[in-house]
């Protein structure tokens, strides 16, 4: 069976105040991985600002820009100097009063590939992203670029088996997980372990259940609550890289930015889908009621 080597960077990234260092972190992280050969390259969710979705404040929306826009063309600029595919997340101002949260793949020539809009939007406790984010309207389709069809979701969307499917069943060759996602301190250590490995085995079991690889790169470090209302979100890190059996690859700290490298062979999914063929004894014709929000 042929195989189809790709390697791929996964930044981890800790977020200050200023827009222009969080983007130069994350450059300086591009090119550290396309040093070390990487030719996709996997940005956080919202890397160039801290994660202001703690609370509701409608002056946060002056942190919004378009896409195409500056982040997006600076990107675009390193992307073509080294020769990298790369996927940011970036508040988007569609137009006034319209904002997504909105993955952009930057292609190796520095044009814009694709895009994906955050589908699912959450409303919780210190994650108020339904203020700001409208919820997307692309659907699950896969962003081809010269990396190969990438199945981009964001975040909250990684939670969700059905986006995974129809990413994997519209040719996806790999899913990437742009995430920011951490502990409150009201939660004791034993929640919170509970809950960055609910978080790693749903992502693993995107991978097992599609026979795809799967990419995760999440923040790090201690980010404050802008309204002051809360002592803020500790970002748990711990990105990851998981083969199509969900095998762990490659695997972040807790608390440090780092850059995860990893090769990969994504032909191997193939070989793992003829001996483990789910899609093919799925039983389409019983599915009806998934698009039901509830069976009564």
């Amino acid at each position: 069976m042929a195989t189809r080597k790709l390697t791929v960077g996964v930044v981890q990234q800790r977020c200050g105040e200023r827009r222009d260092e969080n983007l130069a972190a994350s450059v300086a992280a591009i090119r550290e991985a396309a040093r070390r050969g990487a030719r996709l390259v996997l940005l956080p969710e919202l890397h160039a600002l801290r994660y202001f979705c703690q609370s509701e404040d409608t002056a946060l929306f002056d942190l919004a820009e378009p896409v195409p826009g500056p982040t997006t063309e600076a990107l675009g600029r390193v992307a073509a100097e080294l020769g990298v595919v790369v996927v940011a997340s970036v508040f988007e101002r569609r137009a006034p009063g319209l904002h997504h949260n909105t993955a952009a793949v930057l292609d190796p020539d520095g044009r814009l590939a694709g895009l994906y809009r955050k589908m699912h939007v959450p409303d919780d406790p210190g994650y108020y992203e339904k203020f700001y984010f409208a919820p997307g309207d692309l659907g699950f389709e896969p962003v081809a670029s010269a990396a190969g069809r990438l199945g981009v979701q964001v975040c909250w969307d990684q939670w969700y088996p059905e986006g995974a499917r129809l990413m994997a069943l519209r040719g996806a060759d790999l899913l990437c997980y742009p995430t920011a996602i951490g502990w409150s301190s009201e939660d004791d250590p034993a929640e919170q372990a509970r809950q960055r490995e609910a978080w790693v085995t749903i992502q693993r079991s995107h991978a097992i259940a599609n026979g795809l690889c799967v990419l995760v790169a999440n923040r790090t470090g201690h980010e404050p609550d802008p309204s002051g209302r809360t002592d803020g979100i500790r970002f748990w890190g711990s990105s990851f890289v998981a083969g199509p059996q969900g095998e762990i690859l490659a695997e972040a700290p807790a608390d440090d930015p780092a850059v995860l490298v990893v090769d990969l062979d994504l032909g191997r999914g193939e070989e793992v889908r003829r001996i483990w063929p789910y899609l093919r004894d799925r039983r389409v014709d019983a599915y009806q009621d998934l698009s039901r929000r509830w069976r009564d």
